[in-house]
């Protein structure tokens, strides 16, 4: 399949051969002048043909690569809108993933086996990619389960945004004791001597729970790149080509950063990263953002690594929380001091994306903004973004649009929903957030994950949220209303994501004149029966051209990465994001197809009650009484 003459297609002397041809495929463009297409080649790292073995075989030299896709499903690469990478590939070694993990005691014997193995002074750590809800046991771990498997190894289990769960060795190596204070907007929980549980509370900021994490031990040197890439590597098996990076706490810049720019100089990233810019400092964000935007701009790089601007925050005091299992936090007094900020990044070409959860944020910095678009800043140019935006009103996303906005979503829900429904009832959840009310205002809306500290960093699992409005735990938060179809998702991960890097025009779609970005498919994203949908890895990823990722019958194609190091991760043990089989088939249809008769008649419940047909309390008695069956 590889260098191999396939159906007639014999090299020849060229100077248009393709470095690269992948063929007998099933592919899906995103180009609407010509939407499918059976073959690609790739020259230089850009396509040059899209089309049908004809159309390709005079690209065909006697060095190009061919290799037969099978008949399976390709789609341009996917681009995840708003994703760690950096800080996720500067520590995704040292992590113990549950991303995917069906049991907690799965979860639990992972954990006992890579305490064995971990040398004296290191921890483990379990950051983001699960909720409890994808468990079988629906619960977190115990602490006194942390102490069994682990009695002398600091172990650290984050869960979202809510909570850390740590053993009697981790309480120990943090320096949790009884005179330790709780820190502003943190809880540590203590029991009756007023000794440390081993609890940490997010109440309602997770400051805690991070400042806490940045007590264990950092990788170093060589094993830093290592990580990043072993990171990108396990990025490209989802289909990964792109992400843009959204900064964070705790991302250092230039320290954190350096890094990237070092495999971007050695050639070797295996995905395009667009990044952001934030401020750590309370107090200081007005000095730094001015410092940066002397240095630097928008656009600097190439389409390996590239400034796309500033955020997800600009200023620390503007910051909503979104630990849904806490009420809204309640923001002070921020809009001087932010709009000293917006102006100075308007006025000096650079955009944003802001991190807003609740719209009681949004709409007090829309006011801000439009205080300045009455001077002439807004719509400038620009590009700015509010994400997540899970309470967003119609509203303001009018006045979004008018200023020139556009909006990434991430499937924080996936994880989240089942605290936001015990919060916020089922109705606030079936617009969380409110995507077909964005799309249908013609504002760009891009899709990403926010992982890797909270949502798992696999793209398809996203896509399924988006598709199905189901959680892990599968609870369907999202009624029909509010879901997109499948063409609609992939162009959130594809086209509207390369448009907040301005890259519109260069990559998201298959077309010649584009990068040479695309996945070949497990499973036919377009044909899988809906629960498949989480489940699609991609068999073979290209990056310009360049083969990043291949498994099955493509295994040994793609670049070899060394060893990770440190031989005791246990990312070298199990791996990272753990693969579930198909859940489709006869049984799991019916129990699909019985959960949407649920669904359906929960909503035909509240219909009744919202015309006074019914009382709001039958639902915790089983349901309305048909008067057909009552005595």
């Amino acid at each position: 399949m590889s260098t191999m003459p396939v159906g007639g297609l014999v090299p020849r002397a060229t100077d248009t051969a393709a470095d690269l041809i992948v063929r007998n495929a099933k592919i899906h463009t995103g180009d609407p002048a010509r939407p499918q297409a059976e073959a690609i080649a790739i020259r230089d790292g850009v396509i040059t043909a899209v089309g049908d073995d004809m159309d390709i075989a005079p690209r065909v030299g006697p060095h190009t690569k061919v290799v037969d896709a099978l008949g399976r499903r390709m789609v341009p690469g996917l681009n995840d809108a708003h994703l760690h990478v950096i800080r996720g590939g500067l520590n995704y070694v040292l992590e113990l993933r549950w991303d995917g993990v069906p049991t907690l005691r799965q979860g639990l014997a992972m954990l006992r086996e890579q305490a064995a193995r971990t040398p004296k002074g290191q921890w483990v750590r379990v950051v983001g990619g699960w909720s409890a809800e994808q468990f079988a046991e629906r619960r977190l771990p115990t602490v006194a389960e942390l102490n069994a498997a682990a009695p002398d190894t600091p172990v650290f289990v984050l869960h979202l945004y809510q909570a850390a769960v740590l053993n009697r060795a981790a309480l120990k190596a943090a320096g949790f004791g009884r005179d330790t204070p709780d820190p502003k907007g943190g809880q540590i929980v203590r029991g009756r001597h007023g000794e440390p549980t081993g609890m940490l509370l997010a109440a309602p900021s997770a400051l805690v729970l991070y400042s806490t994490l940045a007590k264990a031990p950092v990788l170093e040197g060589e094993d830093k790149k290592n990580s990043t890439r072993h990171f990108l590597r396990e990025l490209n098996r989802f289909g990964l080509t792109s992400a843009i990076d959204a900064a964070g706490g705790f991302q250092n810049f230039p320290d954190n950063y350096s890094t990237v720019v070092e495999l971007a100089a050695a050639g070797q990233l295996s995905l395009r990263i667009a990044y952001h810019l934030f401020p750590q400092t309370a107090g200081q964000e007005i000095d730094d953002l001015a410092r940066w935007t002397e240095i630097a701009s928008p656009d600097d790089g190439d389409e390996w690594l590239r400034l796309n601007g500033a955020g997800e925050n600009l200023t620390w005091a503007a910051a909503d929380f979104e630990n849904f299992a806490e009420p809204r936090p309640q923001l002070g007094d921020y809009e001087a001091e932010f709009e000293k900020a917006v102006r100075l990044l308007m006025e000096n070409g650079w955009g944003f994306r802001l991190h807003a959860t609740y719209d009681e944020t949004i709409r007090r910095d829309l006011a801000v903004f439009e205080k300045l678009a009455a001077e002439g800043l807004f719509p400038a140019g620009n590009r700015w973004l509010f994400d997540h935006a899970e309470t967003v009103s119609a509203d303001s996303l009018d006045r979004i649009v008018a200023l020139g906005g556009a909006m990434s979503v991430q499937n924080r829900l996936s994880f989240q929903g089942e605290a936001f429904v015990r919060r916020y009832g089922p109705g606030a959840a079936a617009d969380a957030p409110p995507i077909r009310a964005m799309l249908d205002r013609g504002t760009t809306v891009a899709a990403g994950t926010d992982a890797t500290r909270v949502s798992s960093y696999n793209p398809w699992v996203a896509l399924h949220w988006l598709i199905t409005g189901r959680t892990v735990g599968d609870l369907v938060v999202r009624p029909p209303h509010n879901r997109v179809d499948r063409r609609t998702a992939l162009s959130m991960f594809t086209e509207a994501g390369a448009s907040l890097t301005g890259e519109e025009d260069v990559k998201g779609v298959l077309k010649p004149g584009f990068l040479g970005d695309l996945a070949v498919l497990s499973e036919d994203y377009f044909a899988v029966p809906e629960p498949d949908i989480a489940h699609i890895e991609s068999l073979l990823t290209v990056v310009g051209g360049r083969i990043v990722y291949a498994s099955a019958e493509y295994d040994g194609l793609d670049e070899e990465l060394p060893p990770i190091s440190p031989a005791w991760s246990p990312v070298a043990h199990f791996g990272g994001y753990q693969a579930l089989a198909r859940t489709s088939g006869a049984g799991a249809r019916q129990a699909e197809l019985l959960g949407q008769a649920v669904a359906e008649s929960e909503q035909h419940r509240q219909w009744r009650v919202r015309r006074g047909m019914a009382a709001e309390a039958e639902s915790a008695a089983g349901g309305f009484i048909d008067p057909c069956f009552s005595l």
